[in-house]
């Protein structure tokens, strides 16, 4: 998605770079007044240049803010998911410590 942005970003500066270049050669008005033209429509240019930026910012930050947290429910769940699994261990080793006991009770007697 970001590749296909970024074309959009280009096709855009693109097309202004060409829009202006047509607009001088077909020009009626004298050069002061086609400079400020230009000047204009550079500003305008540039306003949409920075809106469209600060569009893709938001999306990236919304994007990152929700990979952030499906990142930490993935942590909770495997530490919560490998609590059990130590419990299940303890147990465990619990019961065989336990049958060892009793070996080690019997070989002493």
């Amino acid at each position: 998605m970001a590749n296909k942005n970024g074309s959009n970003a280009l096709a855009l500066l693109v097309g202004a770079a060409i829009g202006v270049g047509i607009g001088i050669l077909f020009a009626p008005d004298k050069g002061s007044k086609t400079r400020e033209k230009i000047k204009g429509n550079l500003d305008d240019w540039k306003i949409d240049v920075n809106n469209k930026l600060a569009d893709y910012e938001e999306d990236i930050r919304a994007k990152l803010s929700g990979s952030k947290d499906e990142l930490k429910e993935t942590v909770e769940n495997l530490l919560s998911n490998s609590s059990y699994k130590a419990e299940e261990a303890i147990s465990f080793l619990e019961e065989k410590l336990a049958e060892l006991k009793k070996q080690n009770a019997k070989l002493q007697k």
